[in-house]
C-alpha cells in the first residue's frame, strides 16, 4: 500500500486535524514565540476546545480573543467556559474560517493541513494590517519566507515576502545547508511532542513518518546531505514496508 493510499484511508478528522488538542504547555509555547501582549487581538482558527482563548486572556492579558471553529459542539462548550470563568472580553463564533471577519486581528493561531483552506485564506491574511502576525505549525504559508521559526512554530508577518523557492523556504525553516537523517529525525520529534497525541504510543510511529517525509523532500529538492539514501532511511523504509505494508520508496525522485 503506497503511503498515499494509507493516509487517505485514515478518518477525515485525524488528517485534518479536528481531533488533535493542543496542550495547555503546547499553547503557551506559541505565545510566548509570537510575543503575545497585552496590545494584541487574538484569534485561533479552528479554535477546538478553546484552551487558546481562556489562556491568551488569562496568562498573556490580550485585549481580545475570539475562537472560530464550524464544530458546533465544541463552540458551545467553550462559550460555557468564557461564562463560568466570567470573561467579557472573548468570544466564539461556529463559522467557517475562510468567510469569517478576521480584520481587527494582529496575532492569529491557524494550524490547517487542507491547501484549498489554506490557498482561500492567503489573500485574507495579505489584506491585514502591516505587522499581523501569522503562526502555523510544521508547514509554513505556501510561497512566502517566514519571519521567525522555532520549528516547529513557523511566523510570517504582513506584509509576506515572496520565497523565490520551496528549497529557499526550506533551508530557511530548517536553518541549515543541507538536511541529514539526524536533522530530519530532530525536526519530526519536535512536531510529535508539540502537538502531543492523547495516545503517546503513536507518537514515535508519527516521528518515523514524519522524518521520512522531510528527507523524502529535502532529497527531491537538492538539498540532502549526499547523493546516497543514508542506511537509517533505508531501515524505516523497510520497517514500513514489511511490517505495516506501506510503501514510501516512490516518492523519491531518482
Amino acid at each position: 500500500m503506497k503511503i498515499e493510499d494509507y493516509l487517505s484511508s485514515l478518518p477525515s478528522s485525524i488528517i485534518s486535524g479536528e481531533d488533535v488538542e493542543l496542550s495547555d504547555k503546547t499553547l503557551k509555547e506559541i505565545f510566548r514565540f509570537a510575543e503575545l501582549s497585552e496590545n494584541d487581538i487574538f484569534y485561533h482558527l479552528g479554535c477546538s476546545s478553546g484552551n487558546s482563548i481562556i489562556i491568551s486572556l488569562q496568562e498573556f492579558k490580550v485585549k481580545k480573543a475570539i475562537g472560530i471553529d464550524n464544530n458546533r459542539d465544541k463552540i458551545e462548550h467553550a462559550q460555557k467556559l468564557l461564562e463560568e470563568k466570567h470573561i467579557s472580553n472573548g468570544s466564539f463564533r461556529c463559522q467557517d474560517v475562510t468567510v469569517s471577519d478576521i480584520s481587527d486581528a494582529t496575532v492569529i493561531l491557524f494550524w490547517f493541513s487542507d491547501q484549498k483552506v489554506i490557498e482561500k485564506m492567503i489573500p485574507k491574511f495579505e489584506s491585514l494590517k502591516p505587522g499581523c502576525k501569522i503562526i502555523t505549525i510544521w508547514g509554513p504559508l505556501t510561497g512566502f519566507m517566514p519571519n521567525k521559526v522555532d520549528f516547529p512554530y513557523i511566523l510570517n508577518v504582513t506584509p509576506f515576502k515572496k520565497a523565490e523557492s520551496l528549497r529557499e523556504q526550506m533551508l530557511t525553516i530548517f536553518n541549515t545547508d543541507c538536511i541529514d537523517f539526524a536533522v530530519a529525525w530532530e525536526f519530526a520529534d519536535r512536531y510529535s511532542k508539540a502537538i502531543g497525541s492523547k495516545n503517546s504510543e503513536n507518537d514515535r510511529f508519527l516521528t518515523i513518518l514524519q522524518t521520512l517525509v522531510i528527507w523524502i523532500n529535502a532529497k527531491n529538492l537538492g538539498i540532502a546531505c549526499g547523493d546516497d539514501i543514508p542506511d537509517p532511511v533505508k531501515s524505516y523504509i523497510g520497517i514500513l514496508k514489511t511490517f505495516f505494508n506501506i510503501e514510501v520508496e516512490h516518492l523519491i525522485d531518482h
